[in-house]
């Protein structure tokens, strides 16, 4: 079989099982399983069989005709380069461990069938967002991407927090794609042509018109589908959805998109100063501001959340000062870890029954009852923290050395002010993200008091996963000198003064939140959650998924009623309560958007019915009482029909000799 054809049958495959899945879920329930599971796994081992035969050599190209399109044609191409076989082999591990972990997870869920279907389709849309050599193919794999997160995260359907969340991530990743939708029309009607190859060589000859408009225009989609500032509220909310599909929008599909995306454009990008700048500060913005966000929260997946957002922050920052290499090994590493630290925190859950890092903080005895998630998930984040040896510390080096090459000056055609904005931001978010790692790991694993509510062991097939992820979250790194074949032949080793910043900047950060944690482990101990707190053992256990999706953070609303036996609150101060609440950003758009819309609907409401419906109603009433007029004067009296034309012969004649003696 040639690599092309094995190509093609990498999205098929899954493509194929979720049509199986949805044909067959409710009549042959048993085949369940076995379609969600294997078509996925497939498709990974021949991901690995396409990215071994590549070897980061030469790219592969294929393309039919699709479709005649007049002057623009349209064809199913596949562009295979290192960059594409390593995300799409990442793509199909992580979908393969989520496949995998939801047989377990969801096991009593009426709706699984369905839920292990859209999770097919899903994997399958990344897929051809990877492969794709053609812009056109790749947008509809975008947005076939956004229809399933929307049924994905508002799976727990039954909760208002599930529908909001669903609602909002469509509606913000579709407010990003219009401006994209109109970006891609554009650069093809500049460049002649859909195919990416066609377009990178229409830059390089400078046969693009307009490339600044048409980069600012992609990067709204970007910063809608990638969760960057100002459109990445709608991926903390996301957590509303089932652990899994958390892991996978945050690891392998969904942001991981726009970031492949704008490496796979990346010389267009470039051509534009403006465009670069504004990558860089919408970076340096998202990694601050989510590393501050996450110090704050109090439910487990929000920290990991606003995580995600602050490492896509990072990639985002390497294409920003025109490295695509450090950019995409970045995600790879990433994504590894932070399947790895949803996974993990899926089993947490389930072990502590509930979401609330406060309500762990206040039980013991975690880390011994679920030490499979104790080992991996404290790997997983100290690669997040990027502490050397493990993969996060090669790949975020890669970035901030890239950012220090730029601000040198040593980047052709990168402005210093970009490189400088990304390395400082990079350093300060570093020093953050390993003070929230080490908060979530403290709260979570070494809380004291009494041991929480034994809710049965955690099925196997979860532990499993877990350390299948273990081994490319410890060894990726480590082959980082093997991956430059991939990625474009570019160093990715780690510079001495970046590596000596991060890491010194990382153990600050470690060591100030440990210590803030040691003077408020005493207080948590015997400081109860107070009155707005649910106390997670009050209410009868019920099932793993029903009480993984109604089990809230101990305080809802954190903002309003922080713990004082938090050590984020401790370093944080008077930041705590805006950081807890996303900076207020969704009160922002609060203001901007939703309410003058509602204004507006509520005022078109008001036309339609008091105005329109007025007139309408007004326009049948007066011939009604004409005819009702008319039916009163329809007696059938002959004197009476006499009378009336007598009287106004009468009036006439008056009203004639009035008229000619006025004249």
């Amino acid at each position: 079989m040639s690599t092309t054809t094995t190509a093609v049958l990498v999205p098929l495959l899954p493509f194929l099982g979720a049509l199986a899945g949805l044909l067959t879920g409710r009549r042959a329930p048993g085949f369940v399983r076995p379609l969600a599971v294997l078509p996925t796994l497939a498709a990974a081992v021949l991901a690995a069989v396409v990215a071994w035969r590549q070897g980061g050599g030469d790219a592969l190209d294929a393309a039919t005709r699709l479709t005649p399109t007049g002057s623009v044609p349209i064809d199913l191409a596949l562009h295979l380069d290192g960059f594409a076989v390593l995300v799409a082999l990442l793509v199909g591990v992580v979908a393969t461990c989520v496949q995998l972990y939801s047989t377990a997870y969801l096991r009593d869920d009426p709706r699984y069938p369905s839920y292990a279907a859209l999770v097919s389709l899903f994997t399958a849309a990344m897929l051809l967002v990877v492969y794709s050599g053609d812009l056109m193919v790749l947008l509809v794999g975008w947005e076939i991407m956004g229809i399933c997160s929307y049924f994905l995260v508002g799976h727990y359907w039954e909760t208002e927090a599930a529908r909001t969340a669903s609602l909002k991530a469509f509606l913000v990743t579709k407010l990003g794609d219009v401006p994209f939708l109109i970006g891609i029309l554009a650069l093809a009607a500049d460049a002649g042509t859909f195919r990416i190859n066609g377009i990178l060589t229409a830059v390089t000859s400078g046969g693009i018109d307009h490339p600044t408009l048409i980069a600012l225009l992609l990067l709204a989609g970007v910063a809608g589908k990638s969760a960057q500032f100002p459109l990445h509220t709608w991926l903390p909310d996301a957590m509303a959805g089932p652990t899994p599909v958390s892991a996978l929008i945050h690891a392998a599909t969904m942001v991981a998109a726009g970031v492949y995306f704008v490496a796979r454009l990346l010389p267009l990008f470039a051509a534009s100063t403006a465009a670069l700048v504004v990558l860089a500060v919408m970076a340096a913005v998202t990694m601050v501001g989510s590393g501050l966000a996450a110090l704050a929260q109090d439910d487990i997946k929000r920290v990991l959340a606003y995580s995600t957002v602050g490492q896509l922050g990072y990639m985002t920052g390497a294409l920003a000062v025109g490295d695509r290499s450090a950019a995409v090994f970045h995600l790879v590493s990433h994504g590894a870890f932070k399947a790895l630290l949803f996974l993990g925190a899926g089993v947490i859950i389930h072990a502590a029954g509930t979401n609330s890092l406060a309500a762990m903080a206040r039980t013991g005895g975690l880390a011994k009852r679920i030490p499979d998630a104790y080992w991996t998930m404290t790997v997983a984040l100290l690669a997040l923290a990027a502490i050397p040896p493990f993969s996060g510390f090669f790949s975020k080096e890669a970035v901030l050395g890239a950012a220090e090459h730029a601000a040198s000056g040593d980047a052709e055609g990168i402005p210093g002010a970009a490189g400088w904005l990304v390395l400082t931001a990079g350093l300060l978010t570093a020093l953050l993200t390993a003070a929230y790692a080490t908060r979530l790991w403290l709260m979570a694993f070494r809380g004291t008091g009494p041991g929480a509510a034994d809710h049965g062991k955690q099925p196997a097939a979860m532990n499993t996963v877990l350390w299948i992820l273990f081994v490319p979250t410890l060894a990726l790194g480590l082959a980082a000198w093997k991956l430059p074949d991939w990625f474009d032949g570019g160093s990715l080793t780690p510079t001495l003064t970046t590596s000596v910043l991060s890491t010194g900047c990382a153990l600050a950060g470690a060591s100030v939140m440990y210590a803030a944690w040691r003077r408020t482990a005493a207080l948590a101990a015997r400081t109860p959650l107070g009155a707005v707190a649910a106390d997670p053992d009050a209410a009868p256990y019920v099932s793993e998924e029903e009480s993984i999706a109604t089990h809230e953070a101990a305080y809802g609303d954190i903002a309003a009623a922080p713990d004082p036996a938090d050590p984020g609150r401790t370093l944080l101060g008077p930041l705590h309560r805006h950081a807890a609440a996303g900076f207020h950003l969704d009160a922002v758009y609060s203001a901007l958007f939703v309410r003058p819309t509602r204004a507006a609907a509520r005022l078109a409401r008001f036309l339609d019915r008091e105005v329109v419906e007025t007139y309408v109603r007004s326009a049948g009433t007066a011939p009604r009482l004409l005819g009702e007029a008319v039916r009163r004067a329809q007696t059938g009296n002959v004197q009476t029909y006499l009378s009336a034309l007598f009287a106004g012969a009468v009036v006439l004649a008056v009203a004639a000799v009035l008229v000619a003696n006025g004249a």
